[in-house]
């Protein structure tokens, strides 16, 4: 699994018509609120070229490229967690995402209908980001409760946790987001990351605007989006919902041409991707058998032995050494033994650093 990601947003935003395009698992779509009931998973594979050329090269039985699973829950609206709406139910559906996706609607049209009546991003925003921030709240105030009860032992490491419990309380209680929090020690970080706080996730905006608007830097509502943006360094992904419909019903031999012909060099999801990658600070190595070429996710900064467990754990705990080739070595000289020959087959221990690209065979001991 590549990484994991929530759509959010108001009711009638392009939600569910996106989550149709990039994941082809046909959630309701319909010019009204909550046509979007039941929770929607969907799990797209990741397009690389790098991983089509290692096949070309290598020629093993098959190629596995790593995924993106993508969960749209209801729209959510102003007063979601007092029951209204169907969003708030659902906001437990994504506690265990990596990232969220907010799609925000970018366009003017008479024929679809507006939540509240009018387009305004940075008003949906906020609203949306409030409902997450009550949704949170309920959570650590639970877990604060729990946590009081447990100090009464008087053991001062659960009266600790109490007290950063309580301070992110007051926090949220002064409506912001809980990525704001400052910290004062290492241990609250670790403490925070296990509340799986729906506002500690790292955000990207996805502007929905239409097709005419793909290629315009005009649009005054995606610029209200990059205004809150750039105050949360946050990513902005521009897309037309409708655009990634059309494109998503096209064989895969003539997407790319559909969209040259709007003057777009890649998809929407390809942008999520590129995005997504960027925000949670990933990339992306190889491995190549005679059985499978296989590509793998992990964050930068990743050791080999911890790289290698994501194959198997055996090879981490048995982690011998790691043969890397660079993928651009290899698209340059087109050969393992063109590779080798080259000296560019490169030994590496424990301490190496995997980098984007690597093609990486592990040595192991069971």
């Amino acid at each position: 699994m590549g990484f994991n990601c929530g759509i959010v947003g108001l009711p009638n935003v392009g939600k569910s018509t996106l989550f149709n395009a990039i994941t082809s698992v046909k959630a309701d779509v319909a010019n009204y609120p909550f046509c979007t009931i039941d929770p929607n998973f969907g799990i797209v594979t990741i397009p690389d070229k790098r991983l089509d050329l290692i096949e070309k090269i290598f020629k093993p039985g098959k190629k596995v490229p790593t995924t993106i699973e993508f969960v749209d829950i209801a729209g959510l609206v102003k007063g979601a967690n007092k029951g209204e709406g169907l969003g708030n139910q659902f906001l437990s559906h994504i506690r265990e995402v990596d990232a969220i996706a907010h799609v925000v609607r970018c366009f003017d049209d008479a024929n679809v209908v507006h939540i509240n009546g009018n387009i305004n991003p940075s008003y949906d925003i906020e609203v949306v980001e409030t409902e997450l921030i009550l949704k949170d709240t309920e959570t650590v105030e639970k877990k604060l409760a729990d946590t009081e009860k447990k100090a009464k032992s008087g053991d001062k490491k659960i009266r600790y946790e109490a007290d950063f419990y309580a301070a992110v309380r007051e926090h949220l209680f002064g409506g912001r987001l809980a990525r704001y929090f400052s910290f004062t020690h290492d241990d609250e970080k670790v403490l925070m990351r296990d509340l799986h706080l729906l506002t500690n996730k790292p955000v990207m905006y996805v502007c929905n605007v239409h097709e005419k608007d793909l290629n315009n830097d005009e649009n005054k509502y995606v610029h209200q989006v990059r205004e809150v943006a750039a105050k949360e360094g946050a990513k902005v992904v521009v897309i037309s919902a409708e655009v990634e419909a059309e494109v998503a019903e096209l064989p895969l031999e003539e997407r790319k041409e559909f969209l040259e012909s709007l003057g777009l060099k890649e998809s929407g999801l390809t942008k999520v991707i590129h995005e997504g990658y960027d925000l949670l600070h990933l990339l992306t190595f190889f491995t190549v058998n005679p059985k499978e070429a296989h590509a793998w996710t992990i964050p930068r900064g990743t050791k080999a032995p911890q790289a290698a467990g994501t194959v198997h754990t055996d090879f981490e705990h048995g982690f011998i050494r790691a043969e890397v080739i660079k993928y651009s070595d290899l698209a340059r000289l087109g050969s393992e033994q063109a590779i080798k020959d080259a000296g560019l087959l490169h030994v590496q221990g424990k301490e190496y650093t995997v980098e984007d690209g690597d093609i990486i065979y592990f040595r192991f001991n069971v």
